[in-house]
């Protein structure tokens, strides 16, 4: 009897699957036009900043001089910290008026509490102006309020108060002198005022908070459409309070270290800040109509500002109201190439 062996089976090739997932198709390239677009929106105001440093660094030998930056950047710190507030308020689509009269508020509410001591003179005014910008919060956000008529009354009701508070101003507070509190705004680091390295150290924490936070992201979402990003699950108001809070607090903060700075509480202080602060923001590349911003664009548009102002303090025949004109110039073209580049964007 013969052994007969089996063959063994032919091993079988899977059939192809029909409904096989296709690769995912490439993102279509965006157009060089679009990406120098978006460069010059968000790095533009850096490029005409060291244009304009380079060019008065040679006409005006004094203006490049180490004690004229310092003079510079110490003045600039306290408007910055107030912008950095108004961009976050701003990527969401809002506005904040009173930031210039809650900043003098919180002046001469850090001046008043020095008496008490370093931590009086600093919880004193953070505590009043956060309850502000939290005011302004919980109208918009909770009462669908128009940014602009509920900051606007805050803007009167913190020069109110604080007029109030001085007997329209009869009143100055002064700051001890050799305090802590004094010191913490006529100190200097590295041979640079402390309140610019608080306005660094803020700036930068803003921008991680941005970047690098879902709370960050959450601003540019409530900014590009509220509706969608309440679709979506996210807290818009709670976000829109936050903001307008944080606007609050960095004015007072502000408003606090300029009191230290001057060793007194100044009420005529603050006056068309919310403006400064407003510029500062959209020629550092920032929409106004939300949804699109940066931090630092908003550094370099509060640089450019203190530097105009100093270099017409260096010409010396211009007053300081040539301040507004070019600032105002300066703002009307970003605007106008904002909304070009936005255009061009769409169309590409």
């Amino acid at each position: 009897m013969k052994n007969s062996t089996s063959a063994a089976p032919a091993p079988q090739v899977p059939a192809p699957l029909k409904n096989a997932p296709s690769r995912p198709e490439p993102r279509p390239k965006r157009s060089t036009g679009s990406r120098i677009g978006e460069l010059v929106q968000r790095q533009g105001v850096l490029a005409v900043l060291l244009t304009v440093i380079l060019i008065a660094s040679f006409v005006y030998p004094t203006f490049a001089s180490l004690d004229n930056a310092r003079g510079v950047t110490v003045q600039a710190s306290f408007l910055a910290i107030v912008a950095l507030g108004m961009t976050l308020v701003i990527i969401t689509g809002g506005i904040d008026l009173s930031v210039g009269s809650v900043f003098a508020l919180g002046g001469v509410l850090a001046a008043w509490a020095s008496q008490w001591g370093f931590l009086a003179a600093m919880l004193v005014p953070l505590v009043v102006c956060g309850a502000i910008g939290l005011v302004n919060g919980l109208l918009i956000a909770r009462a669908n309020m128009a940014p602009f008529i509920v900051t606007l009354a805050s803007l009167l009701a913190a020069r109110g108060i604080l007029l109030a508070f001085t007997d329209e101003g009869a009143t100055t507070y002064l700051v001890p002198k050799d305090s802590a509190f004094a010191e913490l705004g006529q100190g200097s680091v590295w041979g640079f005022g402390s309140p610019i390295l608080i306005a660094l150290v803020l700036f930068g924490a803003g921008g991680l908070l941005l970047q690098r936070t879902s709370f960050g992201q959450t601003l540019f979402a409530v900014g590009g459409s509220s509706d969608a990003a309440t679709l979506m699950g996210l807290p818009v108001a709670r976000t829109k309070i936050l903001v307008y809070t944080l606007s609050g607090l960095l004015a007072g903060l502000a408003g606090a270290l300029n009191a230290a700075r001057l060793s007194s509480g100044v009420t005529i202080v603050g006056v068309g800040m919310e403006l400064d602060a407003i510029s500062a923001v959209v020629i550092g590349g920032t929409l106004l109509i939300g949804g699109a911003g940066s931090i630092s664009g908003t550094l370099w548009g509060v640089l450019l500002l203190a530097v105009i102002q100093n270099l017409i303090n260096q010409i010396g025949s211009l007053n300081s109201s040539y301040q507004s004109v070019v600032s105002g110039g300066f703002l009307i073209v970003v605007v106008v190439a904002q909304r070009y580049l936005a255009r061009s964007r769409r169309t590409t």
